[in-house]
C-alpha cells in the first residue's frame, strides 16, 4: 500500500510507503482558520514518508504541542506535526484515487455555525471524548 500527493503548485510532493491511520475530519478553530473550512486528515508513519521539495515547506508553530506545514510558494496546507513517530497528512493533497474513508469527526464542539455534520460517523468533542458522553 502506498500513497502520494503534492501541493497545488507541485513544489512539494510526498510519498507514503505504508498505511494511513485514523482518517478524520477536524473541526477545531485552528484547522478552520488555516484551511477556510474543516480539515480532512490522516496519520502516516514518519519513517514511511518521503518529502521532495522539503525546502519549500514552511512550518508554523500553531500551538505549544504541534506545528503545521504548508507550501511556501502556493500556500497549500499539507502536514501536521506533533513530534511523534507519525506525521499528519491533509487528505485533500493526496493523488486520487485514495481509497481512504473518513472514520470520525473531532473537535465538533468548535465547528463553525454555517454547516451541519450530517453523516453517521462518530463525533468527538475533542480528539477522543465522544459527544454522547459530553
Amino acid at each position: 500500500m502506498s500513497y502520494s500527493g503534492h501541493c497545488l503548485c507541485g513544489a512539494v510532493s510526498y510519498e507514503i510507503k505504508g498505511a494511513l491511520y485514523d482518517p478524520h475530519a477536524c473541526h477545531c478553530g485552528m484547522c478552520r482558520r488555516q484551511s477556510g473550512h474543516f480539515v480532512a486528515a490522516a496519520d502516516a508513519d514518519r519513517a514511511a514518508t518521503t518529502i521532495d521539495g522539503e525546502e519549500h515547506v514552511t512550518w508554523h508553530s500553531a500551538s505549544s504541542f504541534a506545528r503545521r506545514g504548508f507550501c511556501s510558494i502556493c500556500g497549500s496546507v499539507l502536514f501536521w506535526d506533533n513530534g511523534s513517530d507519525r506525521l499528519g497528512i491533509n487528505l485533500g493533497s493526496l493523488n486520487q484515487p485514495t481509497g481512504v474513508k473518513l472514520e470520525r469527526h473531532i473537535f465538533t464542539e468548535d465547528k463553525a455555525d454555517y454547516y451541519e455534520i450530517d453523516d453517521s460517523l462518530p463525533q468527538f468533542i475533542g480528539s477522543s471524548q465522544p459527544v454522547s458522553e459530553g
